[in-house]
């Protein structure tokens, strides 16, 4: 994509989405879903306007690092370690009931025991983008809502990182023993050295020229692109090593400057996400898979919640808190469309088998953030009742 067509481009997707936005207000219907039918419409299956989208996929991934590094800034390491641990059971329990569902629903469908296997490692875990894009930053991380979602969505993320990593084995790659112990222990060697570059040359940095807000602006930007940089050299994702940047960075004294900072340059990344991911699907094989996609799609927000309430309840966890954070995570995880490539390119599953994941994930995406947004605290509300940043 030339400069000429990249502009073209971002020309053609805002003032788009500025377009259909203003439509989805007024029509009271959630925005994000705006820019999925925009994607769908002007992209390479629609009318063809935007052509290209791989860069854009690219760059709207660092939407979702701004994101998680946002998170990360308002997060107290200490409690977000307690609720892994207590969450450990419930990730554990709720993965088996999803993946053998998940299997068993494609496989009754006539694709392949390996496309079955692959299929139900995609509906594994929620996705964090939507879970924490309908997550109130001023209200609900102080909350328990706030941990127990980003507990739970951590813990799923790692493990869909597990599962990229064993689709090589599966397809007969030589994947040596060493690739998964650095799954293991890349985390918590990152997390120390982001702290104690933190302590040791950012704070003192930060204490000095606080005054300059630019430069605190971007310091910050520097740092949070440049762990997730480090993190995926070291095997994990971009947007962990984003996460762990904003957590080693939580206890500075302008953490809340930088997050306030932060969040219209998050926004525009993920106007660009929601946009790629409506235009990277082909409709056109929709007719092929449009039985189990459906069915999955239902089973993912109808089951979804119900397993985390009572996984969550049996950890006596408030009914109404249970409910709360289950319809949150009632979707599938953008991970999902990772596992959907590498499985395609080691040749373990079919085309049909991917548009099927996709499908699942577009499809969740926008029953979910329906169901949360009209009913659950979230800064996209179109009710004021129930709208908070």
């Amino acid at each position: 994509m030339n400069e000429h067509n990249l502009l073209d481009a971002f020309f053609l997707i805002f003032t788009g989405a500025a377009v259909l936005a203003t439509l989805a207000l007024f029509t009271r219907q959630p925005v994000l879903i705006a820019y999925i039918v925009l994607g769908a419409l002007i992209g390479p299956y629609g009318l063809g306007f935007v052509t290209d989208i791989g860069l854009l996929q690219q760059v709207s991934g660092i939407g979702i690092m701004f994101l998680l590094f946002l998170i990360g800034l308002d997060m107290e390491l200490s409690a977000l370690m307690a609720v892994i641990r207590e969450s450990a059971l419930v990730n554990l329990a709720s993965s088996v009931i999803f993946f053998i569902v998940g299997a068993l629903v494609t496989h009754a469908f006539g694709f392949s025991l390996v496309e079955a296997v692959i299929v139900g490692l995609a509906m594994l875990n929620p996705s964090t983008i939507v879970a924490l894009k309908l997550l109130p930053t001023t209200v609900l991380h102080h909350r328990r809502t706030g941990e127990l979602i980003i507990g739970i969505s951590l813990l799923q993320d790692l493990l869909a990182l597990l599962a990229i990593s064993l689709i090589p084995v599966m397809a007969g790659a030589n994947t040596q023993p060493v690739d998964m112990l650095r799954l293991v222990v890349a985390m918590p060697v990152l997390l120390v050295l982001s702290y104690v570059v933190v302590k040791r040359v950012l704070e003192p940095l930060i204490m000095r020229f606080d005054k300059f807000h630019e430069y605190i602006f971007l310091l910050a930007i520097g740092w949070c692109l440049g762990v997730a940089t480090l993190s995926n050299a070291m095997g994990l994702s971009r947007e962990t090593g984003a996460f762990i940047a904003g957590i080693s960075l939580a206890s500075s004294p302008i953490a809340q400057f930088i997050a306030i900072n932060l969040r219209p340059l998050r926004d525009f990344f993920l106007v660009l996400f929601f946009f790629a991911l409506g235009a990277g699907f082909d409709s056109g094989i929709l007719p092929q898979i449009i039985g189990p996609a459906l069915l999955l799609t239902l089973v993912v927000v109808g089951i979804k919640p119900v397993v985390y309430r009572f996984l969550l309840g049996s950890l006596s966890e408030r009914p109404e808190l249970a409910w709360d954070v289950g319809f949150r995570l009632g979707q599938v995880s953008e991970f999902s469309l990772l596992i959907a490539l590498t499985a395609v390119q080691a040749a373990l599953i079919s085309q049909a088998a991917s548009y099927l994941i996709q499908a699942i994930v577009i499809m969740s995406f926008v029953v979910s953030s329906y169901i949360v947004i009209f009913n659950f605290p979230n800064p996209i509300a179109v009710s004021e009742r129930l709208r908070r940043d």
